[in-house]
């Protein structure tokens, strides 16, 4: 039964009743691995598009989420294996495709008018409920079912190569909500693209809570603004960072880049958020807490005016508040952060200017730590 009842109204498919009973946590457990400092007399630091690992925007390469048991047994299999073709074609996480399949009609099992013909009381129709009419508008473009050849201004798809368009064709359905995903930004702004889709925070909420159903290892997303284009290439010479300890946590996050986002993870194939600072700081042997939450509490903080290369850089997140953050990245300089953004994206390097940061921390200046002067 669907956790979702009541009218629907505005945005790409309506409005949603409020959500119960469903909460993002994000709880992880820690394992130790093994890694050697890295030293030398001088760094060069080099990271982004064109550089080792990847770089925000990375659409095509984007690592797609694990199968979760709960996934195999909730969600038909033709379904399944769409979601799973659609998030490679477009490059958006095939779980947050399942997320909304599963709100807005059970992955196609729902009988309610408008999801398998006609449309709902305000316009939304398909298993995907996007908009053909009414109060929520004619996103999908053109008529319900018409020609793939013809021109339209929405995104209405031919999924399965048929040659037509229908809104109620699984393929096709699916096909058009990463597009327009794909169109609010979703490669950056995961959250703010889900919301774009049905304008409730209780809606990002279930969609983001059946991701992590669905995703082997658990899911979590931080809720960013769009983070600012990013250069090619990033280098640091020894003068810019503070000290080693700040020299090898950046180093270490550079080997990770590339590799998948995994909720819990703390390597070596695959790292969260906090997982990754918190091994990069063990290999520069410091230890810091597990979670971003507690990374937030255990400081110390430092304004954004005095920002340095290691610093911890933190922000809401969807599991988070901006007093009990749930996100965090690792300043490497000129603005810009490695993180393990989210499940379907890769260690990455992205821009924090434009996304509202909670605030800024340095670890290896907390009391008691002892961190050599020259990297």
């Amino acid at each position: 039964m669907s956790l979702w009842s009541g009218p629907r109204s505005g945005g790409i498919l309506g409005l949603a009743a409020l959500l119960t009973g469903i909460s993002v946590l994000a709880i992880g457990g820690l394992a130790l691995v093994s890694a050697g400092l890295i030293g030398g007399g001088s760094m060069l630091f080099a990271a982004g598009g064109g550089c080792a690992g990847g770089s925000v925007g990375s659409a095509g390469t984007a690592a797609q989420p694990a199968v979760s048991m709960a996934a195999r047994n909730a969600i038909p299999a033709s379904y399944l294996r769409l979601y799973q073709e659609m998030g490679r074609r477009y490059g958006v996480p095939w779980v947050i495709l399942a997320g909304i399949g599963r709100v807005e009609s059970d992955n196609g099992q729902s009988s309610l008018p408008g999801v398998h013909s006609g449309e709902n009381a305000f316009g939304a129709a398909g298993p995907m409920q996007i908009g053909i009419g009414g109060a929520s508008g004619n996103t999908w473009g053109g008529a319900p079912v018409h020609p793939a050849s013809e021109h339209v201004n929405g995104v209405a798809t031919d999924g399965n190569g048929d040659g037509i368009a229908s809104v109620y064709q699984p393929a096709d359905a699916i096909a058009g909500a990463a597009k327009y995903l794909l169109r609010n930004g979703v490669q950056s702004n995961l959250s703010g693209a889900i919301f774009a889709y049905n304008h409730l925070d209780s809606y990002v909420q279930a969609v983001l809570y059946w991701a992590g159903v669905y995703s082997s290892g658990g899911y979590t997303v931080t809720t960013a603004a769009a983070p600012a284009a990013i250069p090619q290439c990033v280098s640091l010479t020894a003068s810019e960072v503070p000290n080693n300890a700040a020299a090898t946590a950046i180093a270490y996050a550079r080997a990770q880049l590339g590799k998948p986002y995994l909720w819990g993870g703390t390597g070596p194939d695959a790292f969260d958020c906090s997982g990754l600072v918190m091994m990069a700081y063990r290999a520069a042997g410091i230890d810091i807490p597990r979670t971003s939450q507690q990374q937030w509490a255990w400081g110390p903080r430092v304004p954004a005016s005095r920002v340095q290369p290691g610093d911890l850089v933190f922000f809401a997140g969807s599991d988070g508040t901006r007093s009990s953050p749930g996100h965090v990245g690792l300043v490497i300089g000129h603005g810009l952060m490695i993180e393990a953004y989210a499940a379907g994206f890769p260690i990455r390097v992205a821009s924090y200017h434009g996304r509202d940061p909670v605030g800024f921390t340095r670890p290896w200046a907390h009391p008691g730590v002892q961190a050599a002067s020259s990297p």
